[in-house]
Parts: C-alpha cells; sequence; structure tokens
C-alpha cells in the first residue's frame, strides 16, 4: 500500500505567471483557483495576454461596455478598467466567489504588471499548458491593443 503524501506549498513565496501568448480567460481561471488556494500569485506581461475572437468584436463589445454608466453622473460610477493590467485583475476578480469574505484577502494576495518588474526578476515564471495560444496569433488581440483601441493610457 502507497501512502499518499500533501504537496508542501511555500506560500511566503509568490507563484510568478508569465502571460506572453496565453489566453486570458483560462489565464484568469487558473490564477483564481491559486489565490484560493492561499498564495501570492504575480502576473507579468498582461500586456502580452491574448484574447480570442476577431478585433472588431472585441473591441465594439468593450465599448459598449465603457457606456454603462450612473444615471444621475457618470463620476458615481461604476468604473471600467482601461489598461491590461487592471483589466485582468478585473478578470480574476471576477472569477473569485461573490459572498464570501475571502474574496478581499485573495484579491490582496494578487499583483499584475505590465513587463517584467524588479520585484518578479528573481523567481522563475510558469506558464499554464492549457492556456496557451494553440492556433495562429493572427486569430487573437493582445490586450495592449484592446487597451490602444479603448483610450487606455501609454505604458
Amino acid at each position: 500500500m502507497v501512502s499518499k503524501q500533501k504537496q508542501v506549498i511555500d506560500l511566503s513565496k509568490p507563484i510568478v505567471v508569465d502571460g506572453t501568448k496565453m489566453i486570458a480567460g483560462r489565464v484568469a481561471s487558473n490564477v483564481a483557483k491559486l489565490l484560493r488556494k492561499g498564495n501570492r500569485v504575480s502576473i507579468i506581461n498582461c500586456d502580452k495576454i491574448m484574447i480570442s475572437g476577431k478585433k472588431s468584436s472585441i473591441v465594439g463589445e468593450y465599448e459598449d461596455f465603457l457606456k454603462i454608466h450612473s444615471i444621475i453622473h457618470p463620476q458615481h460610477g461604476p468604473f471600467h478598467p482601461r489598461r491590461p493590467d487592471t483589466m485582468m485583475k478585473r478578470m480574476i476578480r471576477g472569477m473569485l466567489p461573490k459572498e464570501k469574505p475571502s474574496k478581499k484577502t485573495d484579491l490582496a494576495r494578487l499583483r499584475t504588471y505590465i513587463g517584467v518588474p524588479k520585484e518578479t526578476k528573481g523567481f522563475e515564471p510558469i506558464q499554464f499548458e492549457k492556456a496557451k495560444i494553440t492556433k495562429v496569433s493572427s486569430k487573437y488581440t493582445t490586450m495592449a491593443e484592446l487597451s490602444r483601441y479603448i483610450g487606455g493610457t501609454n505604458f
């Protein structure tokens, strides 16, 4: 009889995920699972994460999403992210359970970056196999392109 040993996860070290040429939704769901387990996660190269579909339809859907605002006064929200790192953080926030108090602590353990910052240079970045793009990259739009079309700030 073989005994099953639990895998020991070091919660003090952050898991660094490289988003280069990976599908946004699959990255977000995998990162949400890691956050629920109690890991600290940093996503680098958020501007190179891909969204599948035609560029015109993706931009059109996001522009429709940006038109949602307060009837009384637009400054009252809701506020829509326009930079790739904040878009990714918003996607992951939507994949965490809504009615749990742990959602706030899970999001506190998440860091998203455009490019590779100094804090993550010492860590080995990982990529999720199921999140990598398999088709021709012309069928995808990067988060940086989407950000440029919807009026994101220069990064």
